[in-house]
C-alpha cells in the first residue's frame, strides 16, 4: 500500500484510479477487525437457528453481511481508504457509506433479534437490559438520535477536527467508527425491526427523515460554494500534481449533496413499504379476529339450538345475523 508523507515528504500517492481500489487492500485496522468478528458472529448465529430448525430470512442475512458489511469494508480496506486523507471528494464517498448506507443494511439485518433468538437466557436478559437501559432510551430517541446525525458534520468540517483527523491515525480511525455508530443511532429506530426503545409510528419515521435532506444539501452546497479550502494547508502541502484541491473540495460538496438525497429518498422508499407491509398485517389479524369471533357466535348458536331440541323447544331457524324474532 503505498504511503504518503508528510508535507515536504518524498513518498507521493500516483493519481487515484479505478485500479488503486482493488490494488490497495489494507486490512491492518480496528474496522476491519469489527467487519471480521461481526460476520463471524453474525453467521454463526444463523446456523445455530438453522441447526435447531428455526427459520431466518436469507434476505436479512445479504442486508448485514453484504450491505451492511460489505458496503463498509468497500471503504475502508480498500483503496479508497489509501487515498482518504488525500482526497477530500474520496473522503466524502466514505463519509456517506459509514454513516447512511453501512447502518440502514445493517439495521435491515435484525443483528439483535438474531441474537436474543441464539443467546441462552442468561446473555440474552443483560442484552435486553442494554437495549432497554435508560443510554440507550436517551441515545435512540429519535429527535435526540436526529441531532446528533445531523450536527456531527457540521462540527466536523467547519471546525479544525477534520484537519487533525487527516493529521492523527488514531482520530482518523475514531472518526470511522464515530460515523457508523451515529448512524446507527438514527437510522436502527427508524427502521424498526430490532426491539428498540422508542419506536415511532411510521408517519413521524418518514417526517424526520424528510427533515433530514435540507442539512445535506445546505452542507454540500456550503461546502461546493465555499471559498476556503477545507484543510487547505493540508491539501496544498501534499503537493500533487494530479489533482487540485479546489475542484476536488466542489465535487465532494456534490457528492455529499447528492449522496443524502439519494440515500435519503430511498430511506423513505424503505418506510413507506415497511409502512404498507404493516397495514397488510394488521388488516389480515383483523380478519382472522372477525372470522374467530363469526365462529364461536356460529357455535354459541348451535349449542343453543342443541338445547332447545333437547328441552322440546322449537329450534332457532333464523339466518344468521337475523333481527327477525
Amino acid at each position: 500500500m503505498p504511503t504518503l508523507a508528510a508535507a515536504g515528504g518524498d513518498t507521493v500517492l500516483p493519481p487515484f484510479t479505478a485500479g488503486a481500489i482493488f490494488t490497495e487492500i489494507h486490512l491492518g485496522s480496528l474496522v476491519a477487525l469489527f467487519l471480521v468478528v461481526a460476520a463471524a458472529l453474525y453467521g454463526y448465529g444463523v446456523y445455530r437457528l438453522r441447526q435447531r430448525g428455526d427459520h431466518w430470512p436469507a434476505g436479512r442475512t445479504v442486508a448485514f453481511v453484504a450491505g451492511g458489511l460489505g458496503s463498509i469494508a468497500a471503504v475502508t480496506v480498500t483503496g479508497i481508504e489509501a487515498y482518504d486523507t488525500t482526497l477530500l471528494s474520496v473522503h466524502m464517498v466514505q463519509h456517506m457509506v459509514l454513516s447512511m448506507v453501512g447502518p440502514i443494511f445493517l439495521a435491515l439485518g435484525a443483528p439483535v433479534t438474531l441474537a436474543l433468538r441464539t443467546l441462552p437466557a442468561s446473555p440474552r436478559r443483560r442484552l435486553l437490559a442494554v437495549v432497554h437501559s435508560r443510554v440507550a432510551r436517551v441515545l435512540t430517541f429519535p429527535l435526540v438520535a436526529f441531532g446528533i446525525f445531523v450536527a456531527n458534520p457540521f462540527v466536523l468540517y467547519f471546525t479544525d477536527l477534520y484537519r487533525q483527523t487527516l493529521l492523527h491515525s488514531w482520530l482518523h480511525e475514531f472518526i470511522h467508527i464515530h460515523f457508523i455508530v451515529t448512524g446507527c443511532l438514527f437510522f436502527w429506530p427508524l427502521l424498526g425491526l430490532d426491539p428498540l426503545p422508542n419506536r415511532w409510528p411510521y408517519p413521524g419515521r418518514a417526517l424526520l427523515m424528510v427533515l433530514s435532506v435540507p442539512f445535506h444539501t445546505v452542507l454540500g452546497l456550503t461546502i461546493m460554494q465555499s471559498s476556503t479550502l477545507l484543510a487547505g494547508d493540508y491539501y496544498n502541502g501534499l503537493g500533487l500534481s494530479w489533482t487540485d484541491p479546489k475542484a476536488d473540495q466542489v465535487t465532494a460538496g456534490g457528492i455529499l449533496w447528492a449522496g443524502g438525497e439519494i440515500v435519503s429518498v430511498t430511506m423513505l422508499g424503505i418506510l413507506i413499504l415497511q409502512w404498507v407491509r404493516q397495514s397488510e398485517r394488521e388488516a389480515r389479524r383483523i380478519d382472522r379476529a372477525l372470522d374467530r369471533q363469526e365462529a364461536e357466535e356460529a357455535a354459541g348458536r348451535a349449542r343453543d339450538d342443541a338445547a332447545k331440541i333437547t328441552n322440546g323447544a322449537p329450534a332457532d331457524t333464523r339466518a344468521p345475523g337475523s333481527d327477525t324474532p
